[in-house]
């Protein structure tokens, strides 16, 4: 019952963290103007955004399978990350999805540790792709950041993870509790692979750059022409910002995020606000497939 409160509570002040950063957002960006610019939307961009987003889960799901054994189909870790991400857009707060994940690889494989440790491997190669790119892409896109307070976010972000990966495997904290040393059991059996590691790096930067054509197909869509060098500096960091779960699905943090970078080259809050709603409505479109396989589950008692 504890539980159960404490876990509205959070879903609550999430909710009230999201819609005061929208109203914010809106109310300077103005409401009709952004819901004007969103129906000038060409239906091809939106449609290209929506297909771009299913590919991108199914090469997570390739990646996720890399680091799974052999005997795991892909069209079920397809359907599982499906279902996953469903969760995750659009009933966020009530149930993660990554759990919804983990709880259904558990019962395929009857291995808790080996469902904890594939979801955050995956999870975590994903965010060494993302902040491959930011380094990568730092000295070219510095131009866009300098003379801002923003100029060393990027590095402090870089910093910070490289920190955060000392910490956890380095000190192998909490190692003496089963379920936690299974889970460096796991990562130690992988250490020398450096070929799947590779591969699911690689992937995970295939995955990220679906997300940033999509971003920038959805602004050709509303007649906005911006350098892709621009979201290849700005993504990065908005998609780190709205990790933090402070919000519900990011709402109103990735909305502030786009308005803040993409102000610093000149484009309007009006129109930052519109290409960033557009590629959630986008992303929570492609994630109804999820709510299909999992009506299926459901059905088939999987």
């Amino acid at each position: 019952m504890a539980l159960k409160i404490k876990k509205l509570s959070f879903l609550i002040i999430k909710l009230a963290i999201s819609s005061t950063l929208l109203y914010v957002v809106l109310s300077k960006t103005g409401i009709k103007q952004v819901f004007i610019i969103l129906k000038s939307m060409s239906l091809p961009a939106f449609i290209t955004a929506i297909l771009l987003y299913i590919f991108a889960q199914f090469i997570s799901a390739l990646r996720w399978k890399l680091l799974l054994p052999k005997a795991l189909k892909i069209k079920k870790l397809f359907s599982l990350y499906m279902i996953g991400a469903f969760f995750n857009t659009l009933l966020p707060g009530v149930i993660g999805g990554d759990a919804v994940k983990g709880f259904y690889l558990y019962q395929a494989t009857g291995k808790g540790s080996l469902a904890f440790a594939s979801i955050f491997m995956d999870r975590y190669l994903g965010f060494i792709a993302l902040i491959a790119i930011c380094t990568i892409v730092f000295p070219f896109g510095y131009k866009y950041l300098q003379g801002s307070h923003m100029e060393w976010l990027l590095p402090f972000t870089v910093l910070s993870f490289i920190f955060a990966s000392l910490i956890i495997f380095g000190l192998r904290l909490g190692k003496r509790m089963k379920i936690i040393s299974s889970f460096y059991d796991y990562f130690h059996a992988y250490r020398n692979q450096r070929g799947v590691i590779g591969k699911a790096i690689l992937l995970s930067v295939l995955v990220q750059f679906s997300g940033f054509f999509a971003a920038y197909i959805l602004a050709l869509g509303i007649g906005q022409h911006i350098p892709f060098l621009a979201y290849l500096t700005f993504l990065p960091l908005i998609i780190l910002f709205t990790t933090i779960p402070v919000s519900i699905s990011g709402l109103g943090v990735r909305e502030g995020a786009f308005v803040l970078f993409f102000g610093l080259i000149g484009i309007k809050p009006d129109i930052a606000t519109a290409i960033s709603l557009s590629w959630f409505i986008s992303i929570t479109v492609g994630s109804l497939w999820g709510l299909i396989e999992y009506v299926r589950y459901k059905k088939e008692g999987i």
